[in-house]
């Protein structure tokens, strides 16, 4: 069953650019001679199995590793050029901080997120962390004891801290892991108000199914086409599947049908 079509983004300015990019630990190769581009405001999921190079592909994004070959860009800049371009990112790991019973309040853990790289502490305060907290939909949860959270409401308070510097770039590496239903249906209702106006990336293991959000879906680890590289391909809307218009497994990731990752119209559906 079809959904509506997404609307071009190629008008907008590309976000993230990956040219020809190869990366390897040492003789274990990663990615090879990959190339995707996205634009600013879309979704993107990017889907493989575990040990396919999925963290690779973040940790690059995010600086803290150099490709062997190739160049990636974010916002036409090439990356290492400069810290700035940090700022204009955020990230939401996949785990909580491992010291579940560090004394802090989820207001301060939010509070965390206006540390920027090149600035420190940002200008902004209690204004932009009520801001993230309301985003998120945990603004009652914002003088609560981090250790006293559940796991989801854990989740979503990285996604304020996140948001807190208001980043162009939104990165969540499987953001659904280890979540209820309910709380996994809140998570992706928050990123559906921000879809459009911030670029989101969510990484997943799921290789089948993705969020109706999503507008286009990366594949890595797909040996029937380029093992080290990202392949591109269609989604239909998932006849049958539980989940909400914005949750989670919504759509079906038609794995036979490959789009060139140069190629960025129309191919996903708005739940």
């Amino acid at each position: 069953m079809s959904g509506q079509q997404a609307p071009c983004a190629a008008d907008r300015e590309i976000a993230v650019q990956f040219n020809s990019v190869s990366f390897s630990y040492g003789d274990i190769k990663v990615l090879e001679n990959a190339s995707f581009h996205i634009h600013q405001g879309e979704f993107i999921a990017l889907v493989g199995p575990n040990g396919s190079g999925k963290t690779t592909v973040l940790k690059l994004i995010l600086g803290l590793e150099q490709p062997v070959a190739g160049q990636i860009e974010l916002f036409g800049c090439k990356c290492g050029q400069t810290a700035a371009w940090r700022d204009r990112l955020g990230y939401v790991p996949q785990q909580a901080p491992s010291d579940q019973s560090f004394p802090i309040s989820v207001r301060d853990m939010v509070r965390m997120g206006l540390l920027r790289p090149s600035q420190g502490y940002a200008a902004e305060g209690k204004a932009a962390v009520m801001q993230a907290l309301e985003q998120a939909g945990i603004e009652e949860l914002a003088d609560r004891s981090w250790r006293a959270l559940s796991g989801g409401q854990r989740r979503r308070a990285l996604v304020a801290r996140a948001l807190a510097a208001q980043p162009e770039i939104l990165i969540l590496d499987e953001p659904a892991a280890n979540m209820d239903a309910e709380s996994e249906e809140r998570l992706f209702e928050t990123l559906g108000k921000l879809k459009g106006s911030t670029t989101i990336l969510i990484v997943t293991h799921d290789a089948n199914f993705v969020s109706t959000l999503v507008g286009r879906v990366l594949c890595l680890g797909d040996d029937t086409h380029q093992r080290y590289g990202i392949v591109q391909h269609r989604t239909d809307l998932a006849a049958g599947i539980s989940g909400h218009h914005s949750g989670a497994q919504g759509a079906r990731v038609l794995h036979g049908e490959n789009i060139p990752t140069d190629e960025c119209c129309g191919q996903g559906h708005y739940g």
